[in-house]
């Protein structure tokens, strides 16, 4: 996919609101080849989806041995909303603790003293963390509006076929 097909997708209203959600799901090939799919904080910082794990997370060395990514990003009513993402996840070990995560984590539901102590709490057990930063290379929006899973698409197509015929 181009650049400019990619930014005109994720600048749409829906994938606006998908971006601007808690969680995405992760899915990567494990080091043993096996694929796995896990739910994960993210940010979306206007190009990139920035998550953040901890530096002995066994997903690590399967996004450095094969950094290829999908994630969905949805939402649990019907018509559901859906974002697909594709890209190449980048490792960013950094000390102490990222500010996208602090971000990410700064919408759940947190009295101001409960944020106090779940940032302490969180200072005091990582010494360091690591970003994975994914630029998307491929996008798709499922709205059920305006787009729809390339399989439903074609089987409506074919409908409108048989029903000119």
């Amino acid at each position: 996919m181009e650049q400019n097909e990619i930014a005109g997708i994720l600048n749409r209203p829906y994938s606006r609101e998908l971006l601007a959600r808690d969680l995405t799901r992760l899915a990567y090939v494990a080091k043993d080849g096996t694929p796995r799919n896990v739910p994960i904080a993210f940010t979306w910082n206007g190009t990139e989806v920035v998550m953040c794990t901890s530096k002995n997370a066994p997903k690590l060395a399967a996004l450095a041995a094969n950094p290829m990514v999908a994630l969905t990003i949805d939402t649990e009513v019907h018509p559901p909303k859906i974002l697909l993402i594709r890209g190449r996840a980048e490792l960013d070990v950094v000390d102490g603790i990222p500010e996208e995560y602090l971000q990410m984590n700064g919408s759940y539901e947190m009295t101001a003293e409960q944020r106090v102590e779940w940032e302490k709490e969180v200072r005091s057990l990582y010494d360091g963390m690591v970003r994975i930063v994914v630029t998307p290379t491929w996008v798709k929006l499922i709205d059920f509006e305006t787009t729809l899973p390339s399989a439903v698409a074609e089987l409506v197509q074919e409908r409108e076929e048989r029903q000119r015929a």
